[in-house]
């Protein structure tokens, strides 16, 4: 209530102010706690948020007043052009995926799910409970809270066969989203001008990591049943690789999963090269009509480089990921990391340990596979009825989209465009492509718009295409 009360007070002085001519002094304390009958405590936090704003300015002993308006004048940065030099890729800031969409656009082009398919409660609750404790206030360990490390390894153990030795709690580094752990792993472990081995179609964001860190990409084609073994034994005896970045997991943006003769054939591949795969383990928790495994539970010679993140199925503002790593490479992770960001936030690692650890997350996780499956078969359905030239030429098994394919000769940022300016949003396929694209696809998210807008958003992408 008390909120709301200073959001009423600071609109209400807000109107007063855009009429108030700079230097007008504001009315007293006093006076605004009788005029809205709010207490002096709220009133005191709806002025601090106007100073905030720049919008008035507190003269101690006098009173608070209108603050000037300072006239704009004409900043010229031209210096930097020659201080930077040429920027070493042209890639764009952002992706489509992390625009910003109208609030009432259809929004098909996110990477996270809506917030209703998280655990909310367990994360409010977790977040209180550890704020109170001693974490709040401390450094967390360079490597991760022990306790958080030993979740991690124990919970890739789980997946390891009898006779391999499982991860231990100390080869988990626990970072701060898995993106800034891609780029950690290849800088650490590739490093710039070496190659490296990409599906393709693969994550836009790894090959931005990848580009950052200089490093080379050479793509592999892959499908439905992951890549060629023959094709991968191949680009590491043609190009020298050592590593190769792949989503064997319901990979992004096709949802599809390795076969298991795949993924041993292509293990074997990686050892006889000497090589490391950087396994990407982004959506263990989203699997629809599939159960996770994670090669990584295969390896216990230090081949794999496995990343786990919890930003998806836990909160986006969580950022909580494990890379889990072996040997000397750990350790050239991990000093990577220290140099980057030092430490992750000891409260949402234990925040994060705390949701995780919970009997009521079991429980979420069981609901989420039904809520995520009932909203993939019905913008399956949606699509089918209302944009019957959009084909989505593989069922996902797990993940957050469909990768739609459009019709031969499509220009799909025009359609895209077109698209939103009838209020639906998707994300081009090219982004997904470390090269040219093998066809017109867009990723369609089913996990973050309403799926009482899917029949539209199916019918706004039909009537484009059947424009055209």
């Amino acid at each position: 209530m008390s909120q709301d009360s200073t959001d009423r007070i600071v609109a209400g002085l807000r109107g007063w102010i855009a009429a108030a001519p700079p230097g007008a002094r504001v009315p007293s304390n006093r006076a605004l706690t009788a005029e809205y009958g709010a207490s002096p405590v709220t009133v005191q936090k709806a002025m601090r948020r106007l100073v905030g704003l720049g919008l008035v300015e507190s003269r101690p002993g006098v009173g608070t007043f209108v603050r000037a308006v300072r006239a704009a004048r004409s900043v010229d940065y031209g210096w930097q052009t020659g201080a930077l030099g040429a920027p070493p890729n042209r890639t764009s800031a952002l992706a489509s995926a992390q625009r910003v969409a109208a609030p009432d656009a259809i929004g098909l082009h996110a990477g996270y799910p809506a917030v209703e398919l998280l655990p909310e409660r367990l994360v409010r609750q977790a977040l209180a409970r550890v704020s109170r404790t001693e974490i709040a206030m401390t450094r967390a360990p360079a490597a991760g809270v022990p306790d958080l490390q030993a979740w991690f390894a124990g919970e890739l153990a789980a997946s390891a066969p009898a006779g391999v030795t499982p991860a231990a709690a100390r080869d988990a580094l626990i970072i701060s989203g898995s993106q800034s752990g891609l780029s950690s792993i290849f800088r650490a472990v590739v490093g710039p001008g070496r190659p490296l081995l990409i599906e393709s179609p693969s994550y836009w964001g790894a090959m931005l990591a990848a580009e950052q860190a200089g490093v080379v990409l050479v793509p592999i084609p892959s499908g439905p049943a992951g890549p060629d073994p023959d094709a991968v034994e191949r680009a590491f005896a043609q190009t020298g690789a050592r590593a190769f970045y792949a989503q064997p997991t319901f990979a992004n943006p096709t949802g599809a999963q390795w076969p298991a003769e795949t993924a041993h054939a292509v293990l074997e591949s990686v050892r006889r090269h000497g090589a490391f795969l950087i396994e990407d383990d982004w959506a263990h928790d989203l699997g629809i009509d599939a159960e996770p495994r994670p090669l990584a539970a295969l390896d216990d010679d230090g081949h794999v480089v496995y990343l786990r993140s919890l930003t998806k199925s836990v909160s986006p503002a969580l950022r909580v990921a494990a890379v889990i790593a072996r040997g000397p490479a750990r350790e050239r992770i991990l000093g990577d990391r220290a140099a980057g960001s030092m430490y992750v936030s000891g409260l949402l690692q234990v925040a994060a340990l705390e949701v995780v650890t919970q009997p009521g997350w079991r429980t979420h996780l069981r609901g989420l596979r039904e809520q995520l499956r009932s909203r993939r078969d019905l913008m399956l359905s949606c699509l089918a009825e209302h944009a019957p030239l959009a084909t989505v030429e593989t069922v996902p098994v797990g993940g957050l989209n469909l990768w739609v394919r459009l019709p031969e000769g499509s220009d799909v940022g025009q359609i895209a465009r077109e698209c939103e300016v009838r209020g639906l949003i998707v994300a081009p396929g090219a982004e997904w492509f470390p090269a040219e694209p093998s066809g017109p696809f867009v990723r369609l998210n089913y996990a973050s718009a309403d799926p009482a807008r899917f029949a539209e958003a199916a019918g706004i992408l039909g009537g484009v295409l059947e424009a055209r």
